[in-house]
């Protein structure tokens, strides 16, 4: 029997001009104060906070969704191939995150996380759009209900990112992290991953479907703020904050004063002493109404990018080429970060941009994918070609 092969597909550019904005983003976030001089919050802390990481985690799905059909999903012996293809590329996406965790970086590596969140996502593999649309929103209200829950019962969680270290001397305790009580909690943001998936089950080359995502995300990123306004404002819930903030120390929270620290980040988890926390969208809070934020501004800016990119794809294509190899270059930003190399001054962050841009535009003029994407694609191939080799044996056995 012929070997099943994936479906052929041409690379969406405006995919890779989102992908490209996500990482100059957490570039933004990890290299510019988050408070100015004036004690105000920066830019690039009001613009990017919360919002890259969350467009990095919604265009895994999407890529998870497009190299498992598309709009058509691989059924069969086919998706169970491209299954254990992702998983490879899976643990080697977890794996290099680790390593980078122990880099002393000083920023919260995403990269394990990452990879556990391929891992959920094989389990969907299957579902269409519709479906996944609905899975994400009801787990946006349901996930982050499961884990106010459950994280009192949990270890206390570090602030450090995963390292391998953590892996063999703390199994358990990484495990939490990574799941519920880490930076960015896969349980919860589970719903970015479908999400994700759901965008890239669309047809993404049709103008209308990439301007409706722009407007549902639009409206989904103004509303959630205002909507978490109106229930803050609440006396009940207002008095029960301020309680709160009183009594409760954790990471983002400025003890005694309720304004600040509704603004700002939150470390990837709130509270659990009282459920009015579930009423905020600060970034990193991991809210329904911040993943509706966050999400929702993730959809308006994939929208946008592909549609623009739809003009003069080419030239969008080696402009925005950092989005084609945004493993190798985060992987590079960390290990830059680690050696405190163009991480200090007033132009550290117009520096590591250049740099990124300038490495993805020559990448993208040679048509080359960066070496870890090479490297993590062949990996992926592999152990699928041999899963199908496997199969066809098998079933030649008398």
């Amino acid at each position: 029997m012929t070997r099943p092969t994936p479906r052929p597909c041409t690379r969406i550019v405006g995919l890779d001009v989102a992908r490209c904005l996500a990482l100059l983003g957490m570039i933004a976030t990890h290299v510019i104060a988050t408070y100015d001089e004036a004690g105000e919050r920066s830019w690039a802390a009001e613009l990017a906070g919360g919002r890259a990481s969350a467009l990095f985690a919604v265009l895994a799905g999407v890529s998870l969704a497009l190299m498992s059909g598309g709009a058509r999903p691989v059924r069969g012996r086919e998706r169970a191939g491209v299954a254990v293809g992702l998983l490879a590329r899976a643990v080697l996406i977890a794996a290099l995150g680790l390593w980078l965790g122990g880099r002393d970086s000083g920023v919260a590596v995403i990269l394990t996380y990452y990879g556990v969140l391929f891992c959920l996502g094989i389990a969907f593999l299957g579902l269409r759009a519709r479906a996944l649309f609905v899975l994400a929103g009801v787990w946006a209200l349901v996930g982050p209900a499961v884990s106010f829950v459950v994280r009192p019962e949990l270890p206390e969680r570090g602030f450090d990112s995963p390292t391998f270290a953590h892996l063999t001397e703390r199994p358990a305790e990484l495990l939490a992290e990574l799941t519920v009580t880490g930076y960015y909690p896969v349980l919860v943001w589970l719903a970015y991953l479908l999400l994700g998936m759901a965008i890239g089950r669309l047809d993404l080359r049709r103008t209308m479907t990439a301007a409706r995502l722009a407007l549902v995300g639009l409206a989904l990123a103004l509303a959630a703020p205002v909507v978490s306004r109106l229930l803050v404002a609440q006396p009940a819930i207002r008095d029960a904050l301020r309680d709160s903030v009183a009594t409760t120390w954790t990471p983002g929270i400025v003890p005694g004063d309720l304004d600040r620290s509704l603004e700002g980040s939150l470390y990837g988890n709130v509270p659990t002493d009282t459920w009015a926390w579930l009423a905020v969208a600060n970034p990193h809070a991991s809210t329904p109404l911040d993943l509706a934020r966050t999400g929702g501004s993730a959809l308006l800016v994939i929208g946008v990018c592909v549609l623009a990119a739809r003009v003069l794809p080419r030239l969008w294509a080696i402009a925005f080429g950092a989005g084609a190899m945004t493993l190798t270059l985060y992987s590079l930003h960390v290990v830059l970060l680690g050696e405190d190399v163009w991480t200090e001054g007033p132009d550290a962050f117009a520096r590591q941009v250049a740099l990124a841009l300038v490495v993805g535009a020559v990448f993208a003029v040679v048509r080359r994918r960066g070496p870890l994407e090479a490297v993590v694609a062949a990996a992926g191939r592999t152990v699928r070609n041999a899963s199908h080799s496997g199969m066809h044996w098998g079933r030649m056995r008398p």
